[in-house]
């Protein structure tokens, strides 16, 4: 969701504020802005609804310069999208404050600030840090110190960058809850919520720890703990790549990374496969002996993620032999749950600082789990720090909101720790070999599977009035039912709902008409024969079918149903390629819609906020 980008140095930062918001544009947020110290110590600043490029021009019609500066992109959580309520704010003129997250507590302290006399201009929590920092600085207070201070009366979360007119040669940052990264460079320093936005100007980098606040000037950095000791933070060199500038001769980002899936599968398989098998250590140092012990797996994970769990959890359960069990993070760390012996927390996350889901990390190191492993597409992030055990997905920067390459890199890296699980539980070595030989075919499947573009866009133009949509499948594909469902809603608008398909007749049924499509998986598995009857059942009271079947499945068109045929595949990797046509489906109805595909209303790419 929201974006920070800040900076320290000896020439003029608006450009490289800019720039850096641009970069976290993939995001998600619905207005922009940028203050710098100026010349004369003043702190000049530029909001803008709307999108960055707005903000842009307004900067470029009446030019800012600055050697010290924060911008920021927000997403509406206090108050409505408007100029006013846009990052930076101000207090007294003298301090300016960016914040990503949620004070909880900010009516109780705009009460104590307003009693000392602060008006608030904003009906937003983030102007309490603002005016509690400027407080604390009429004390004497030195910028850090006075931070240090006010942070200690904050609930919630918060990744926050402090200006001070009058100490202009620096800022104060402070991170609990919501991820901040220090750029390093040479004799200038940056400050971001994410380091893509940094890329044109370091590789060097230190992530700040949970309750970190630090002073950072052109020349020095100095990092404090929760307790307020100072503390050494490693520097990470990174060789992540960002490519939002580049879409490849596609129309969206999305439609791009819908393409890329077959490269990336290859990436995340590559140098992972063994000949008899897939090796432990792919998930980390000591996984040999961790997964050797495994008796239950617990999956936390939102969104995208949480589907691509709830499909691990058929393949665990019937190839691995262990029990598991899948859980949203947000349900899950507000409840008491039942620690099995020797269990696996598995956390699952694109970003690895979905807020639930770190939370719920957390929560679960205090439970007695026996381990966590995190599989994730961001080296350095917060999940891959705090977890014993990682995966990285190698998915590459994923920019549309709608998750696309990063779910099909996620799964494949489940199936392959069903299968190193496997092998400490006795899979018999055909069943291992016939995963090995599923996962080497994933990439050629894949290209196969986009193969469908066209007789899919065509299809798309039958959704041009729709308002509502059902999806349907039947064991590992219900999850994929409800991915495709999901990504219908995210970028079109329309409302559509996943069932298991035996679940018709308990409800669903009774929504059935010609104005409700239902779109169906139907791989050629043992389950083919019963998703038959669930289709017979829409069919007999007038709906109309939108069949994703395999092409020895024996579906035929007909006024009632369209079939797309789909390549045979092996059932255990199906769930991963009828994944293509549903995100196919839903760009297309998309583009039909006329809707904003990469950047969807109301949704963000990266939550950090509960």
């Amino acid at each position: 969701m929201c974006g920070i980008v800040g900076a320290v140095a000896e020439r003029n930062v608006v450009e490289i504020l800019l720039e850096g918001l641009r970069r976290l544009e993939y995001r998600g947020y619905d207005s922009a802005g940028v203050a710098v110290i100026n010349g004369e110590g003043d702190i000049e600043r530029v909001r803008r609804t709307g999108k960055v490029q707005e903000l842009s021009s307004a900067v470029a019609e009446n030019p800012v310069r600055g050697f010290v500066g924060i911008a920021h992109t927000r997403w509406a959580t206090h108050g409505g999208v408007t100029e006013a309520n846009a990052h930076p704010h101000f207090s007294s003129e003298r301090v300016a404050v960016v914040h990503n997250g949620i004070i909880e507590n900010y009516l109780k302290l705009k009460t104590e600030l307003q009693a000392k006399g602060y008006q608030f201009t904003s009906d937003t929590d983030t102007e309490t840090i603002a005016h509690l920092v400027d407080h604390k600085l009429q004390s004497g207070d030195s910028l850090l110190s006075a931070v240090q201070s006010a942070v200690k009366k904050f609930d919630g979360a918060y990744g926050t960058v402090v200006m001070d007119k009058q100490q202009p040669e620096k800022v104060v940052v402070a991170r609990s809850g919501s991820p901040l990264v220090i750029g390093l460079g040479f004799g200038e320093n940056f400050i971001a919520s994410d380091q893509l936005a940094l890329l044109p100007v370091t590789r060097r980098f230190i992530f700040l720890e949970e309750g970190d606040v630090a002073e950072i000037s052109r020349t020095d950095i100095h990092i404090f703990d929760k307790n307020g000791e100072p503390v050494e933070r490693e520097v990470i060199e990174s060789n992540i790549q960002h490519d939002a500038g580049d879409k490849a001769g596609y129309r969206h980002y999305m439609l791009k990374e819908i393409h890329e899936q077959p490269v990336v599968v290859r990436n995340t398989l590559h140098g992972r496969l063994q000949d008899n098998g897939v090796s432990s250590e792919i998930f980390g140092e000591n996984a040999q002996d961790i997964l050797a012990k495994v008796q239950h797996v617990q999956i936390i994970a939102c969104g995208t993620s949480y589907h691509s769990g709830m499909t691990a959890r058929y393949w665990l359960e019937q190839h691995a032999n262990v029990s598991c069990n899948v859980e949203i993070a947000s349900e899950f760390r507000y409840r008491h749950s039942y620690v099995h012996p020797n269990s696996l927390l598995v956390t699952i996350s694109q970003s690895g600082e979905t807020a639930d889901t770190l939370a719920a990390l957390r929560l679960a190191k205090e439970s007695g789990y026996m381990a966590s492993l995190t599989i994730c597409n961001v080296p350095g992030s917060s999940l891959v720090r705090e977890s014993d055990l990682a995966f990285m997905t190698k998915a590459g920067a994923e920019i549309g909101v709608a998750s696309t390459k990063a779910f099909t890199t996620q799964l494949t890296a489940l199936l392959m720790l069903t299968a190193a699980i496997g092998q400490h539980k006795g899979m018999a070595q055909d069943k291992m070999q016939a995963i090995l030989k599923a996962l080497h075919s994933l990439p050629a499947k894949l290209e196969e599977a986009l193969n469908l573009s066209d007789a899919i866009e065509t299809l798309a133009e039958e959704f041009s009035d729709k308002h509502h949509s059902l999806f349907l499948g039947r064991g590992d594909q219900y999850p994929i039912a409800m991915e495709g469902a999901l990504k219908l809603k995210e970028i079109s608008y329309i409302h559509a709902e996943a069932y298991a398909s035996g679940e018709l007749k308990h409800g669903p049924l009774a929504l059935i008409d010609e104005n409700m499509p239902v779109i169906v998986v139907a791989p050629n598995n043992e389950l083919l024969e019963k998703l038959k009857s669930n289709v017979e059942e829409v069919r007999a009271r007038g709906g109309i079918m939108y069949v994703f079947a395999d092409k020895d499945a024996h579906f035929k068109s007909d006024d009632t149903m369209r079939v797309i045929d789909v390549p045979h595949v092996d059932a255990i990797i199906a769930p991963i390629i009828y994944t293509v046509p549903l995100q196919l489906l839903s760009y297309y109805v998309a583009l039909i819609k006329g809707t904003d595909v990469d950047q969807p209303r109301n949704l963000a790419k990266s939550v950090t906020v509960e």
